[in-house]
């Protein structure tokens, strides 16, 4: 089993009962993808037909406001889904530009398709519900946290929660991540003795 497979399987693991004679049956029906830095997902707009799961590398979600400036949104890394929740909408057009900031390799699953492949594993509904479930838990934990701390306290909390976002991502879109300017997070990283 490669390395990078042994991330899927931990993660069908912890949040199914799906033994692993099922889980290399899904394994084997999968799309797994190597992705170019720079690759968009999709665009802004864009009404999305795929999923993806990010078995390494890193995703940033942005949009861009009426000005032209991009507002970066979330950072998404191993271990975690890229899933537009647009149902609602009527043209179910994406708000967000989803672009690989590195190479790299994910899980693609086809929307058309995915009753599909919970009608023959239903495991893997059970798994998507719980994903969805901890991924909602952690927004409004994290949206609750930025909006009561000051943008010290949100870079601390990034320091801890995600060290490895400070050296993977470029510092401007960090900066709009957590809401302020690329000169107030050098000041930040300063008074904190950071390079």
């Amino acid at each position: 089993m490669t390395e990078l497979s042994h991330i899927l399987f931990e993660y069908m693991s912890a949040l199914t009962s799906l033994n692993q004679e099922e889980q290399q049956a899904i394994m084997n029906e999968i799309q797994v993808e190597e992705l170019k830095k720079g690759a968009m997902l999709f665009r802004q707009g864009d009404a999305p037909t795929k999923c993806y799961f990010i078995l390494q590398g890193c995703v940033r979600q942005y949009s861009v406001d009426e000005a032209g400036r991009e507002i970066t949104s979330n950072f998404y890394t191993e271990g975690q889904a890229v899933v537009l929740f647009n149902h609602h909408k009527r043209d179910k057009s994406s708000d967000y530009t989803f672009c690989c900031l590195e190479d790299s390799v994910m899980v693609i699953g086809d929307l058309n398709t995915e009753q599909d492949m919970y009608r023959k594993y239903p495991q893997l509904e059970l798994m998507t519900r719980r994903m969805i479930e901890e991924s909602f838990s952690n927004v409004q934990e994290e949206f609750a946290a930025f909006i009561a701390s000051s943008p010290e306290e949100r870079f601390k909390t990034l320091l801890q929660k995600r060290p490895s976002l400070i050296n993977r991502v470029p510092q401007h879109q960090l900066a709009s991540y957590l809401g302020i300017t690329p000169e107030s997070l050098s000041r930040i990283k300063k008074r904190l003795s950071l390079p």
